[in-house]
């Protein structure tokens, strides 16, 4: 009886974790459908007041570009009324001043018939005389109404047919933004973005792509990326700090940019590629992932520097960046090495691999037959490590040593190769070294 109470004790126990687990799964279904729910809430809330905020800047700016026009309308007709009347004005002026010349004749002549005998015959002439200076047969000519301003105003429905067409068409509303981002990969103080399109009847000509620390609250994105690629390296990131991301498309041939896509937090664990401070012959930027080699040395040796830590691992991609050249050498180089002996004077030396500035490329100290484009302002040399796995060869032993397969690319061209160490590696410290100033790297 015993047993079988156990049993079923055991089998409670299990049907309450069970009912538990279940209740926690559903618990945290609901908190998605929670989160789904007020994101349809908040962005239609958002688009509500977006379309509302345009469409009434819409018809501000509308209003008071239809009063501008009117009003310099108005002012034509003004000046066009000015300018035509006042010749009808002054030829007005002229006939009331006749007008009143023949009032004040008549008024005389009238006066000189009813005077006496003894006095007529000397007021009739002083009112002949005055008839004969006051030209009487002449008249001012008044222009005929074909002759004058008719004034008119030109109103086509060129502009209403416009709004009638466009209006309808203006502005649109979608349930998803035509772009979304894919993938966040950490990188050395970076974040790789990758984005894809969602909606195939979008015709994206570029891309742009913005980040913020997700706990600065309502601070301004910042501006990384504008182009076509669907992916970009976005650098200058805090390690151990969540960042938002968020991309938008813009289609051939418009000018306005597509909604944002939904936010994604990344972050990277992974602390920045920096160059060692005080290295001989090289100056840092604040951030120390840019060197310039000036002349604080003699160009008669080759300076090198390394990166302050070894943080090139294999599996990840490191990349230098050429934003500015010298004269190239042969004895330059940009790789990775096992240590960061300054004391060896150049990268072309045992256990490290580089490629020269002229575009060979140098393993152990040994130049290979293969050999890559040259190296100059713009130029991007990619270093990849991954481990070779040896197998036991005929002893049953493993091979003596450690091998890495690395790949170098630099410009549309790589090289692949198994680097032979003597010992096990997976931390690398970068570096490079030139002759000549002016010489100038970022790394990442």
């Amino acid at each position: 009886m015993s047993v079988e109470v156990d049993q079923l004790l055991q089998e409670a126990k299990e049907s309450i974790e069970a009912a538990q687990n279940y209740r926690s799964e559903l618990q945290q279904r609901l908190h998605g459908l929670n989160q789904a729910r007020k994101q349809i809430r908040g962005s239609s809330g958002q688009a509500r007041d977006a379309l509302r905020r345009h469409f009434a800047e819409v018809q501000t700016v509308a209003a008071r570009l239809l009063t501008e026009r009117l009003d310099v309308l108005l002012s034509e007709v003004d000046a066009v009324e000015a300018e035509s009347i006042k010749p009808l004005d002054e030829c007005q002026s002229l006939i009331e001043h006749g007008v009143s010349q023949a009032d004040e004749l008549l008024r005389e002549g009238e006066a000189a018939l009813r005077c006496g005998l003894g006095e007529k015959e000397d007021q009739l002439g002083r009112f002949t005389k005055k008839a004969l200076h006051i030209h009487l047969d002449s008249l001012p000519e008044v222009p005929a109404l074909v002759d004058v301003a008719s004034v008119s105003a030109q109103l086509d429905d060129s502009v209403l047919v416009l709004l009638r067409e466009r209006v309808p068409r203006h502005g649109s509303v979608s349930s998803y933004p035509p772009v979304q981002i894919e993938e966040l990969q950490e990188r050395p103080g970076a974040v790789l973005v990758r984005w894809c399109k969602v909606d195939d009847d979008f015709a994206a000509a570029e891309y742009r792509v913005q980040h913020r620390l997700s706990t600065s609250g309502g601070s301004q994105y910042e501006e990384a990326y504008v182009g076509r690629d669907s992916e970009f390296l976005v650098l200058n990131l805090d390690p151990h700090k969540d960042y938002l991301f968020r991309v938008c498309a813009r289609a051939e041939g418009r000018t306005e940019w597509s909604p944002w896509s939904i936010p994604q937090v990344g972050f990277t664990t992974l602390e920045p590629h920096v160059w060692s401070p005080g290295s001989d012959g090289f100056v840092l930027s604040s951030r120390r992932n840019i060197a310039l080699r000036n002349d604080s040395v003699s160009q008669t040796r080759c300076p090198v520097i390394y990166s302050h830590t070894p943080t090139h691992y294999c599996g990840q991609t490191l990349t230098f960046k050429i934003l500015a050249a010298g004269q190239p050498d042969g004895s330059d180089g940009l790789g990775v090495s096992l240590d960061n002996d300054r004391g060896a004077g150049s990268l072309q030396r045992d256990q490290a691999v580089c490629i020269s500035t002229n575009g060979a490329v140098f393993v152990n100290g040994k130049e290979m037959t293969n050999q890559l484009p040259s190296i100059s302002v713009g130029s991007c040399v990619t270093f990849d490590m991954e481990p070779v796995h040896l197998l036991p060869n005929n002893n049953n032993n493993l091979n003596d040593g450690f091998k890495l397969r690395v790949t170098i690319g630099s410009g549309n061209r790589e090289v692949v190769f198994d680097w032979h160490l003597e010992s096990a590696g997976d931390r690398l410290f970068f570096g490079c070294c030139f002759v000549h100033t002016g010489w100038k790297v970022l790394v990442f």
